[in-house]
Formats: structure tokens, sequence, C-alpha cells
């Protein structure tokens, strides 16, 4: 591996982790505040133990994204100067705004765990209102950064220098809404799908109409109905970020789609691989003219192809595979919701066959590996430029050398934090079981948030 592959991986894999509990980080609060709504609307002693226990998970994983969200701050730093000179200059300002939205989240996050029990309901609900828009907040500043990596904007190039540097015309770049509403849709579906599959597992372990099956039983079609809900959102906007980059980013789109030839009416690719010796699709499905709609709303639109653009400009061609499995992952997550829900709230089944429990146990882990194709999809279909057209990878990396070292000490420290995060984990919720909880919660003398034995 060259240098600049070693810096790229140690960043994707930096990323790759962050992401993870990142996005939970995001997800978690709407759960945690829903829970909170349901319980004050029902007064149901549950959905306050669902909020409870959820905000243990949600301090553990914000625990852990702080410091790798710091790692990777460091990284862009030192492995990527370049393009840290450009941001510095021109696209500060997401970066500056965000320590002020992790204040928020960490104030009223404190508040809720602390004081819980000493605070008004009304205020409860506040405080993680404000938790969940500083998460929001947070996530949308930092992913506009890559936005702005898509579609530049705020200066100009002249003589190797940059000029007419404009901060805000950069931060309200073309693709911010798009990509920024994409991260905060797909975290929330991530996060609901999160709470279905421990609830769901948890229901394959308990007797069917327990008190603990019962309580995982609810959370499982809160989560479901949330999860299906975002996840559709998701389809929806990921039609609008079809459009944006076939306006803005055509060379990527075309990657995305295995589309070669400019064409008109050109058909959308399911499946298969990208063949660079026939340019084609291999062992794919072909759906006649969607591509085209989906690109501009009108079958008669003409979608560029590869061989419009120099072949060093191409993405890798492997993004198509990404881009199906990332597709793929968010259409089966509402396909399962919308299955949930007619057999729960239609057709009103108590119980769900096994087969259909453990594809709802996979739903988390999928909800992830879609965000996970999706970034990678995002930074690999953007290359060969660290910013569209502007600063190409290789002149953004470091010179250095011998970062293979490094590779393999940060992987090791990701392995470690991930393993040290689950034994809390599973630590915290084997000493404080779903039944010592709700066992708790029925005793007036012990407070309902406060009570961790």
């Amino acid at each position: 591996m060259d240098d600049i592959l070693i810096a790229r991986s140690l960043f994707g894999t930096t990323m790759g982790f962050h992401i993870i509990n990142a996005t939970i980080g995001v997800g978690l609060p709407l759960m945690i505040l829903a829970a909170e709504l349901l319980y004050q609307k029902t007064n149901d002693v549950d959905y306050a133990v669902m909020a409870k226990r959820w905000t243990k998970a949600f301090a553990v994983t914000l625990g852990v994204g702080i410091p790798t969200g710091t790692i990777a701050g460091v990284q862009l730093s030192l492995l990527w100067p370049g393009f840290m000179e450009v941001v510095g200059r021109v696209m500060a300002l997401p970066f500056q705004i965000e320590i002020y939205a992790f204040f928020i989240e960490a104030l009223f996050m404190s508040i809720y765990v602390y004081a819980a029990d000493r605070i008004s309901p009304w205020m409860r609900i506040a405080s993680l209102t404000l938790v969940a828009l500083g998460a929001l907040a947070s996530a949308v500043l930092i992913t506009n950064v890559h936005a702005f990596q898509g579609t530049p904007r705020g200066f100009r190039v002249e003589n190797g220098e940059l000029v007419d540097i404009d901060p805000w015309a950069a931060f309200w770049n073309p693709s911010f809404v798009i990509t920024g509403g994409h991260v905060v849709v797909t975290a929330y579906m991530t996060g609901a799908f999160i709470i279905a599959t421990v609830a769901a597992y948890k229901m394959l372990r308990s007797d069917f109409g327990s008190r603990v099956y019962m309580f995982h039983q609810k959370a499982l079609m809160a989560s479901l109905i949330i999860g299906g809900i975002f996840s559709i959102l998701t389809a929806v906007n990921g039609h609008s970020a079809a459009q944006y980059l076939h306006e803005y980013q055509p060379e990527k789109l075309a990657g995305a789609e295995g589309l070669f030839e400019t064409q008109k009416y050109a058909p959308l690719a399911i499946g298969g691989f990208t063949d660079r010796e026939t340019e084609s699709v291999k062992w794919g499905i072909e759906i006649p003219w969607a591509l085209s709609f989906l690109a501009g709303n009108s079958f008669d639109t003409e979608v560029k192809g590869l061989n419009d653009f120099p072949e060093e400009h191409w993405p890798p061609l492997f993004i198509h595979t990404l881009f199906n499995a990332m597709v793929g992952v968010g259409m089966l997550l509402i396909t399962l919701s919308m299955i949930a829900f007619v057999w729960n709230k239609i057709l009103k089944k108590d119980k769900f066959p096994k087969f259909l429990m453990w594809l709802f146990v996979a739903t988390g882990p999928l909800a992830m590996l879609g965000i996970e194709f999706g970034w990678v999809f995002a930074c690999t279909g953007r290359q060969p430029w660290v910013i569209y057209h502007v600063l190409s990878t290789e002149d953004a990396a470091t010179t250095a050398s011998n970062l293979g070292i490094l590779f393999m000490l940060f992987a090791g420290v990701y392995v470690l934090l991930g393993a040290m995060e689950i034994i809390v984990l599973r630590y915290f919720f084997r000493k404080n079981t779903v039944l010592d909880d709700l066992n708790r919660a029925q005793q007036k003398e012990i407070p309902l948030y406060g009570s961790n034995s």
C-alpha cells in the first residue's frame, strides 16, 4: 500500500468506528424523547423505564464517540494538511458553531440524567428536546463540511492562492440541506432499529405474555414505527440526493449506476457488478428509463455516462455495489416496518412468527451497515478529489511516510474501545435488569429515574 492509500485507510477506519457511536448518539435522544412523551401521555411506567435505560446506553456511546471524534479531528490536520488549509480559511464556521451545539447537548443531558426526579415533566421534555436538537445540530454541522467537499463554494483559486473568500457562501453550499437531511433521517432510522434489535432479541428469550415480554413488545413496536417512518423519509431524501448528483457530480451518479454512455431514457441497474471491459453491469437487473426519471423526474432526462469524462476522474467502479447495498438495506427496512405495522396494528395479532422476529433482530445491524455503505460510497465516489474539481486527494495528503504502524496501532485501539464499550453495556444491563427497574418503578419511595443498584 502506498502512503496515500494508508492515510485514507487510517482515516476511513477512524470514521468507520466513530460513525457507529455518532449515529447512535443522534438517533437515541429522539427515542428517549419519544419514550418520555409516551410516558406523559399514557402514564405507563414502562415508557419511563425505557427512557431511563436508553439514557444509560446513550451515555456510554457518547463517552466513546467523543474521543473517537477528537481523534478524527486530529487526523484531519495530520493526514490531510492540504485539505485543512482550505477548510481553515473557507469552511471553519461549521466547526466553530458545532462547539456550541455540543455544549447544549452535554448541558441538558446532564440536567436530564442527574435531575430528572427533581424537575417537572415539561422540563424533562424540554431538556430532552434540547439534547436531541444539540445532537442533530452537531451531526448536520460536521456533515456540512462533507457537503462542501462535493459542492465547494465561497472562494476561488487564483495562481494557487485562495481569493474572494466568503465563509457564509461556503456554509450554504448547494448540497448542505440534502446531505445534512440525509444524515439526520438515517441516524434517526438507525437509532430506532438498534432499539428494535435489542427488544426483538429479548422477546425471543422471554416467555410470551410475561412482564418482561410485554415491556419489550412495547419498545419493539415504538421503534419499528419510528424506524419505518424515517426509513421512508430516507428514501424520499435519497431521490433528492440522486438529483443533486445528476446536477453537481454527474460522474459519481454514472459510477453508481455503471452507466458508460450518455443517454436519455437511461435504465436503472439493480444488482450485478460493473465490468470495465464490456462497459456494462453484469448480472444486474435493468429497469428501463428509471435512472432518467430518478435524475430529473422525467423519462427523457439525459444522464451523462462515464465516457464523457477523463478516465482519471472516474470514481472506483465498485461504488455501484456500495450504492446497491445501501439502497437494498433501506428498502428491506421499509418492508419489515410495514409488515410489523400491518401484523400488529391492522390484523391485531400480538405474536410475530419466530422467523420474523429474527429479521427484526437483524434490523439494527443492517441499518448500521447501510450507514457504513453510504459513507464509503459518498467519500469514495468523490475520488480522486478531496474537494471536487478543486483539490485532489494526492495534493491534500501528508508527505509523511511509514504510516502503516500508526494504522495498525489505531485499529488496535478501536478494537479495544469497542470491546470495552460492549463489556460496560453488558455489565450495567445485567446488573440492572428490566425486571429490577420495573419493580423499583412500582416503589414510590425509590426515585423513578435515579434508581440504580
